[in-house]
Parts: C-alpha cells; structure tokens; sequence
C-alpha cells in the first residue's frame, strides 16, 4: 500500500468568524465591504457652525471662508447676521479671544495690525488691548529675558536685540527701555 503525501490541513474555522482571510469565501475580502455612505452636502450654515465650533472667528475672517461654497452673497450676509444676532459671532469675543493667545509673544502694535487684518473694528482693538493684564513693558521684558537673558556686548548685538522686540511689534520707546535696562517702569 502506498501512502499519499498529506496535505496541510485547513485550521479550523469558527462558525462566526468565517473563512481565513485572503481564501475565496472569506468574509473580509474588500470586494463584500459595504461601501461609504456618502457623505451629505455641507450646507452654508453648517459650514459656518463647523468653523465657529472650533475657535472664534471675526466676521470677517468667516465671510472670506465661506464665500467660496455660496453664489448668493446676500444668504450669506442674512447668515452671518443671524449668528451675530444669536451671539454667535461676536467681533470684541474673537478679539479677546486672539488678543488673549498672543499677548505674551507680541507688542500691541502687531496685534493691533493682525486684528485689523481680520476686519475687527479700531474701537473694539482699544478697547480689548486696553484690558491687558500685563503692560507692554512687562511683556516686553518677559520675551527680551526669555530670548538673550543678558544684556549686548555689542553694538550688533543690541541691534539683534533692538530688531526681534520690533519685529514682535513693541513700540520703540519700550523697545530701548527693556534693551537698555531701564527697568523701573512698575
């Protein structure tokens, strides 16, 4: 009698689980996946509501991000007043917002010319910088020690300085006050 060579045997299969995957029957083969669901179309006011969840915007910046889902501007302007209405898009919160993560890393003039960038009104700047709990000096101070710790050698060493708190947007009369270590203006 002669032996045939055995063949591997199959593992054994659990009734749920189905065939191993890559065999012919197998369940998990791409080609018996459902596929996606479509996703439903945005509508301009969930575009809106998605950004505003996220962080605070300023009308404007809001108006830029969502002209280019809609033909009809005046929809989006009566959506916009909607939300400005229900006080969900407020320009003073976006700017007290803004105003609040950037303080300690710049000068009230850079901030004053970022927010005018996002269409923030002149008085509602005045009024959210005039609320800072730290001066500019202080500020000034915080960013100078925490980038040199020491004062210039040099003459191109305090112009290295002088240019990174101008570039932070200090007004230069704190700019040559932290530099040159005039201190006492607590």
């Amino acid at each position: 009698m002669r032996r045939t060579p055995s063949r591997p045997s199959k593992p054994p299969v659990h009734p749920l689980q189905g065939e191993p995957h890559g065999s012919p029957c197998s369940l998990a083969t791409p080609h018996h996946e459902a596929p996606p669901l479509p996703k439903p179309p945005a509508t301009l006011r969930n575009r809106a509501l998605a950004l505003l969840s996220r962080r605070e915007h300023s009308r404007l910046e809001l108006l830029r991000k969502l002209k280019p889902h809609t033909e009809d501007e005046a929809e989006l302007e009566t959506l916009l007043d909607d939300f400005a209405q229900r006080g969900w898009l407020s320009d003073a919160r976006f700017a007290e917002s803004w105003v609040h993560g950037r303080a300690a890393r710049y000068g009230g003039t850079r901030l004053k010319a970022e927010l005018c960038s996002k269409g923030v009104a002149a008085e509602t700047i005045d009024d959210t910088l005039a609320h800072l709990q730290t001066s500019e000096a202080a500020r000034a101070r915080d960013i100078w020690q925490r980038k040199f710790g020491s004062p210039a050698t040099d003459a191109k060493e305090r112009a290295r300085q002088l240019r990174f708190l101008a570039t932070r947007g200090f007004s230069l009369d704190v700019i040559y006050a932290v530099v040159g270590g005039d201190w006492d203006d607590e």
